[in-house]
């Protein structure tokens, strides 16, 4: 098995932009964890209310299978999207669901299930601390069931005192994961959200996958727009499934571009699991994410924070026993400033990897202390690292 190389320190640095010493700064960290299948222990479906408003937290709902009896639903052999099922009454199942229950091979008990929120809570709070001497301002989520093991995860003991909102939407992914994101109120305040489908086709038919979520606000009072991505998999192949994630990167780069016409002030963060390194065609030249300063212009306004060090060799997960950086954070040029100022600014970027979350022996040694090594709960947090972006302006 080859070792995970890169991942010995315990912090990576990705870049600093500012290098004034001893200023006085208000800081504020934004970032994004992976928790590897975060679900409840209760065999559910989807339930969709098509006579809702589809930004309606009742429009598409998880429920138990238990529920469905009590439910008004029609059958539904169609395509799965907002759109096609207005006005309609439907249930689709989660082909994921019943792996993490009580009577799986995973045996995933409350036990369990506890345990994991509480480590991934953990890595939350302590993400970027170091800076801020608190936990982040604004976190994305991955691979999260639906909103109710959300809603458990902000109620840990190490989360519950920051007053986390939640923005989270049910996508239709086959497996049923979604992206979401939660916010400390007192700091982020949002304006507006929306999820945007992501269509694909593999054989002539539609592989149903993760939305982008697209959540616009104010981050202490400055304009900001988060974009929470975890674009398909490199199943079947990296070559085979490019297109699919080429696609992503067009959705991305348009919803981007959307909100940056809009308001030109606005400062976007885009994040996530890009299945994908920073060279990838799906970041180099489809979202046209630049490699460095120098790179940017009004026609290649997206920094890649981290392609630095992807250049060094450091990695944020090991997909088949290789090496990748796919988790990113990707910032519009308007945030990039070589000077402290009034309006927040990139200090640095890392890939956050205490020793804790790290492998210490055995044949993954270096890589992510995992939560789950086949059906076997390992008491680990995740397959990724997790990343983060600190802010800085003056007080």
């Amino acid at each position: 098995m080859k070792r995970f190389l890169g991942l010995f320190a315990v912090f990576f640095s990705v870049m600093a932009f500012s290098q004034q010493q001893g200023k006085l700064r208000k800081v504020a960290a934004v970032g994004f964890l992976n928790v590897e299948n975060l679900w409840d222990t209760i065999r559910s479906a989807d339930y969709i209310d098509g006579t809702k408003d589809s930004k309606s937290p009742v429009f598409h709902r998880s429920i138990p299978m238990d529920s469905i009896k009590f439910l008004e639903a029609e059958k539904y052999n169609g395509p799965w999207s907002d759109g096609a099922l207005a006005g309609k009454k439907v249930v689709r199942f989660q082909s994921g669901s019943e792996e993490f229950t009580p009577n799986s091979a995973k045996n995933y008990n409350t036990k369990v299930y506890r345990a994991k929120l509480a480590n991934e809570a953990k890595v939350i709070s302590e993400m970027g601390a170091q800076y801020t001497k608190t936990a982040p301002a604004v976190v994305g989520l991955i691979e999260v069931e639906n909103r109710q093991v959300i809603e458990d995860l902000i109620k840990e003991p190490a989360l519950k005192k920051y007053d986390y909102g939640i923005i989270h939407y049910n996508s239709y992914d086959y497996r049923g994961i979604d992206v979401a994101l939660i916010y400390q109120k007192r700091r982020f305040t949002p304006t507006n959200s929306l999820k945007k489908e992501l269509k694909i086709f593999d054989g002539g038919r539609r592989e149903y996958t993760r939305d982008i979520l697209v959540v616009t606000g104010m981050l202490d009072n400055e304009k900001v727009a988060f974009f929470m991505n975890h674009w398909p998999s490199r199943r079947g192949g990296e070559a085979v499934s490019l297109p699919k994630r080429n696609a992503a990167a067009t959705l991305l780069k348009q919803q981007m571009d959307s909100v940056r016409a809009a308001d030109p002030a606005t400062k976007l963060f885009a994040m996530g699991d890009f299945n994908d390194d920073p060279v990838s065609p799906s970041l180099k030249n489809y979202l046209k994410a630049q490699p460095g300063l120098k790179d940017l212009s009004d026609s290649t306004p997206y920094l890649n924070l981290m392609y630095p060090l992807y250049k060094k060799g450091v990695a944020s997960l090991a997909y088949q026993d290789a090496p990748n950086l796919f988790d990113q954070i990707i910032v519009s040029k308007n945030l990039i400033s070589d000077q402290v100022t009034k309006e927040y600014s990139v200090y640095k970027a890392e890939i956050f990897a205490p020793a804790y979350l790290v492998n210490k022996e055995g044949n993954y040694k270096g890589y992510p202390f995992r939560s789950w090594n086949g059906d076997q709960f390992t008491g680990g947090y995740s397959d990724h690292f997790p990343a983060f972006v600190i802010l800085q302006k003056e007080p």
